[in-house]
């Protein structure tokens, strides 16, 4: 006899898990993207000068990226208190 463990999900349960990962995935990367190409466009010159990322360019990225994630996490904090921002 097979003892069922309250512990373990259920098919249904882990399908909805495995959707629920999916769809954090699916989140992630179009955030990363979403950051790339805004602080791409924003950092770095239409005309390639040089290789590398020259001081300023890297310096914008930083605070680009930076304050995009501050951001991100405030409004998450915000929707995830159901409260308006201050």
């Amino acid at each position: 006899m097979a003892s069922n463990n309250a512990n373990t999900p259920s098919a249904f349960e882990r399908e909805q898990i495995i959707g629920m990962m999916e769809k954090e995935m699916e989140y992630r990367v179009e955030m990363f993207n979403k950051l790339t190409h805004t602080c791409f466009n924003k950092c770095i010159e239409g005309k390639y000068k040089e290789s590398e990322l020259n001081m300023g360019e890297n310096s914008c990225i930083d605070r680009c990226v930076s304050k995009y994630w501050q951001v991100t996490n405030l409004v998450g904090q915000l929707l995830g208190n159901n409260r308006p921002p201050m």
